[in-house]
This record gives C-alpha cells, structure tokens and sequence, in this order.
C-alpha cells in the first residue's frame, strides 16, 4: 500500500473508534441538534474516504475495522534466541529415531511467555500461511462489485437522508436501508476467489442484517415486548443467566438510542 493510502485508511479507523464518544459527547454537550449534526459529518468523512479507497486506490472491499489489529503473538519470533544467534537451526529440534517424532531439544527452550507446544516446524508454517493471507491483494472488481460496493458506502448517507425526509418514526428509511443492505450483498455474491478477509467481511455484513430486529421502528412495535420477554425468563429460570441478562435489559434501551451503535 502506498503512503497516501494507508494514511486514509489510519483516518478511516481513527474515525470508526471516535464514533460513539464523539455522539455521546457532543449530545451531552450540545444537544440534540449537535448530535446530528455531528453524526451526519462524521459519516460524511467516512463515505469520502471510502470511496476514495474504492475508486483511487482500488482497495477492493474494504474490512471492518479498515486496519487489521495487531496480533503480538502471531508477530513473535519463534524462539527470542535466535536474533542474538545464540541457537542454529539443528538445534532447535530432535528427531526420535524410532518414532521419527520432532520434538524441541531443551537447549533451544523458549521462555514461559514465549512458549507454546507445537512443534517449531508447524509455528513457523502457521506463521507464514497467515501472514500471506494477510498481505493478498484486494480482489479486482468489475462494475458490478464496484456498484455494490459504492451502495453500501452510500447507505448510512442516503439513510440520514430518508431520515430528514420522512422522520425517525417512519417506515420508509428502515425499509430503504435494508433493501440498500441486501442489493449489496446480492450483487457482490457473484464475486469468486476472494481471500480471506474479503470473505469474512461478507460474512460479517451478512450477520450485522440481524441489526433491523433493533432498528426503530422495527424495534419499537415488535422486537422490544419479545426480547425483553426473553430476557427475563432466561434470568428467571435458567441458574447464573441472570447476571449476564439482567445488565443486558437495563442497558439495551440506551445502547437502542446511540445511533452509531445501531446504524454506524
């Protein structure tokens, strides 16, 4: 990735992990128009930069969140012995001459933090498979893919959009929403040889559908009753449930409200 582009993608997630302080804040602080305002300017950063990532760049689908976490395991090297040179490779491992078993030899034993209980051989091996996994290039999409891509930057926009239009309690954003959603995912399920955070994203956005059982209105007429209704009875009946579900009831009403909890 070039310079340009990863510092787009630093922005990208600086913005996805200030999100919700910034709404929360900014309602606190200013009231209910700060608040909108302050939402409809941040998913207006997020759908510029997006698209500058989609059509500049050519980034492909693009992940949440835009910046993989670092894995410190996964980044440590196989035995801290080996960058002071202190241990070849022929003495890092044993071959039983019966078994023909691969085992570590005790002079090239890491450290307690460091250790694990695979043989060297397959850290190294699972080690390399991930690291290409996660430096494949980005799938080339056709105008198709390109399309869908595009629909689901543009969602949460034209969602605001509907929002100012119509009001908070109709029909008529959820329902624009959820079409955008699955036309989306429907054009680019046609799309083959994707890698493997291509195809964790797709999944991801396929299970986030699930979010429109807690989306208002849908929320607001029909999920409330059942979900709380269920809640209840797990805390009720089921031992040790209680104090998972009951935490989960006082705090789903204010995490309902936060849009970009709900929406984002």
């Amino acid at each position: 990735q070039s310079l340009p582009q990863q510092k787009l993608l630093t922005w990208l997630s600086v913005l996805e992990c200030v999100e919700v302080f910034a709404e929360m804040g900014t309602a606190r602080a200013w009231g209910e128009m700060g608040r909108w305002t302050i939402i409809v300017l941040i998913q207006l950063a997020k759908a510029i930069l997006r698209l500058l990532l989609l059509l500049w760049y050519k980034a492909g689908i693009q992940t949440s969140p835009p910046i993989v976490p670092l894995n410190r395991e996964q980044q440590q090297p196989l035995h801290p012995e080996d960058t002071e040179g202190s241990s070849s490779g022929k003495d890092q491992t044993y071959v039983g001459k019966r078994s023909s078993r691969v085992v570590r030899s005790l002079q090239s034993t890491p450290s307690l933090q460091s250790r694990h209980w695979g043989s060297p051989q397959q850290r190294e091996e699972s080690q390399s498979r991930r690291a290409d996994e996660m430096n494949q290039p980005p799938t080339p999409l056709g105008l198709q893919e390109t399309i869908a891509e595009s629909i689901y930057i543009a969602r949460p926009l034209l969602h605001l959009l509907s929002l100012g239009v119509w009001g908070q309690k109709s029909w008529k954003p959820w329902l624009l929403s959820a079409i955008l959603d699955i036309s989306s995912l429907s054009l680019l399920s046609d799309l083959k040889d994707l890698n493997r955070r291509e195809r964790a994203e797709l999944r991801r956005r396929t299970i986030l559908l699930l979010y429109y059982l807690l989306r208002s209105p849908f929320y607001d007429r029909y999920s409330e009753g059942r979900i709380l209704f269920l809640l209840r009875l797990l805390a009720d009946y089921v031992p040790g449930l209680g104090f998972v579900t009951r935490p989960l009831m006082d705090y789903l009403p204010a995490w309902q409200k936060i849009y970009f909890y709900n929406w984002g």
